[in-house]
């Protein structure tokens, strides 16, 4: 629903200097600000002109348009001139008349929210014009629109008056017109200067923060090399000393067992027990060792995938094999599962053993008294195995089942001190499971027991990790086979 507010026919100069003059008054009215004003009557007052030289003559009309959202001062200018012959280049703003006609609408549609023109040589010309009212006013009632509209009318001078004016007089009121467009254009200059020189402070400062961006880039890269570097010689480091240590573990496991086996004589009862106490010290040492090793091989990318396919019933039977010797607790029971109806599985059974046997090793470590079950199971894609070990244990509380994960991470409790370790298990468990294009994790609850699981494809380079090596020369980089 639209409401006019005024009409001014466009029949002499003075005209036009009454049409700015009132679009001021009505855009004050509506409660624009100053610098909006200004917009509002300079755009009225270039269309206009334009209508009373290139038309001579036309009418400006004021309308309010309250149902729009938001709601909009409409101004239509229009004349029954010969039309605008350029207007393309026109409202692209590249064409100059001699006379300056061009400028003005280009000009003008900047300054409005919408501008709309429509020309032709039988019809004349139709310049529509809209402003939105501001967002932070509320909306205008027909009561507000009244109030402009008696506000023009004591404003407006009577017919005879105008008619009454001498040359002088219009000449005098031209002259003040210009006097207000002059004040205009310097406010208008003097904020535009205040927003330049508010930009030029906010360049700077954004200057200055990507200098300090870019430094601080440069800081972080040199300390993420850094870390490389450090990283680099820990692998090295480790790697070297596992090496270095494997040779004299090997030694004293070998002259253990040489004793313990009385090649070198007999054996007292004393004697025997600390032997034997020799022997599990330097089996635990090159367990540690190898996981040492393990771990800077894996780092250092060196690690290879023997992918072969198995049964995991074969799998389960070599672990109760190798683990019920290390079931000394009666309390304590050792149960495999049943794996019939799962499907042949293609990925390296020795590091998929390793896993196991470490996640088995730590259930009977901190389990007292129950069982520990081992079991596997088809994920529902059909694509994915999980194997678990399921214990009674003492259980891992939430914050600290990340914890365990990294590398020397443990959690104290009663049994720690009686179980020693190294807290290198674990991360070199999901650090395989992740070469083998899997994941590991945990489910636990204190004083109930915990879940250990490992999840695999059935096929191994169907989802193998980042940068493995296959030991018949291929090789998977970042998900992508070569």
């Amino acid at each position: 629903m639209t409401t006019p507010i005024l009409r001014i026919r466009l029949g002499a100069e003075e005209d036009v200097v009454a049409a700015r003059r009132k679009a001021r008054a009505i855009a004050a009215g509506f409660g624009f600000s100053s610098l909006d004003q200004t917009r509002i009557a300079s755009a009225v007052s270039e269309i206009a002109r334009n209508a009373f030289e290139y038309a001579h003559g036309g009418e400006v009309t004021f309308t309010f348009d309250a149902a729009a959202k938001p709601q909009a001062l409409l101004i239509d200018v229009r004349d029954k001139g010969p039309g605008i012959r350029n207007l393309e280049s026109v409202l692209e703003g590249t064409y100059r008349s001699p006379t300056g006609m061009g400028c003005g609408i280009a000009g003008s549609r900047r300054l409005m929210d919408r501008c709309e023109i429509q020309s032709s040589a039988e019809q004349g010309t139709v310049v529509s014009m809209a402003r939105f009212l501001p967002n932070d006013r509320p909306e205008m009632a027909l009561t507000g629109i009244d109030a402009i509209m008696r506000s023009l009318v004591q404003q407006n001078p009577t017919s005879a008056r105008m008619h009454s004016e001498t040359n002088d007089e219009t000449a005098r009121r031209s002259m003040d017109e210009l006097h207000e467009q002059n004040r205009e254009l310097l406010s208008t200059l003097t904020e535009l200067r205040d927003r330049q020189d508010e930009l030029s402070r906010l360049t700077q400062e954004l200057e200055a923060t990507n200098r300090g961006v870019v430094a601080l880039y440069a800081e972080l890269d040199e300390r993420a090399d850094e870390l490389r570097r450090a990283d680099a010689m820990k692998s090295r480091f480790l790697s070297n000393m596992s090496h270095e240590l494997r040779t004299p573990l090997s030694s004293i496991r070998a002259l253990s067992n040489l004793l313990l086996n009385r090649l070198d004589g007999d054996l007292s009862g004393e004697q025997e027990r600390q032997v034997l106490l020799i022997r599990k010290s330097a089996e635990d040492l090159s367990e540690i060792v190898n996981d040492l090793l393990d771990l800077a091989k894996i780092e250092a990318g060196r690690t290879d995938v023997t992918p072969v396919w198995f049964k995991a019933a074969g799998l389960f039977a070599a672990l109760r094999a190798m683990l019920t010797p290390l079931l000394t607790d009666p309390a304590v029971k050792l149960i495999f599962e049943d794996t019939h109806g799962l499907p042949s599985i293609f990925a390296d059974e020795a590091k998929l053993t390793q896993i196991l046997r470490n996640f088995v090793s730590n259930a009977l470590k901190f389990t007292e008294r129950g069982e520990i079950r081992v079991g596997a199971h088809l994920e529902p894609d059909g694509q994915h195995v999980t194997f678990a070990v399921v214990d009674t244990g003492i259980g891992i509380a939430e914050e600290h089942q990340q914890v365990i994960f990294e590398e020397f991470g443990q959690v104290q409790n009663h049994l720690q001190q009686r179980v020693k370790g190294t807290g290198l298990g674990l991360p070199l468990c999901r650090k395989l499971a992740a070469l083998l294009g899997g994941h590991a994790g945990v489910d636990s609850k204190p004083g109930v027991g915990s879940t250990f699981y490992l999840t695999l494809p059935l096929e191994a380079k169907a989802a193998a990790g980042p940068d493995v090596r296959w030991a018949d020369g291929s090789s998977i980089a970042h998900g992508g086979a070569s």
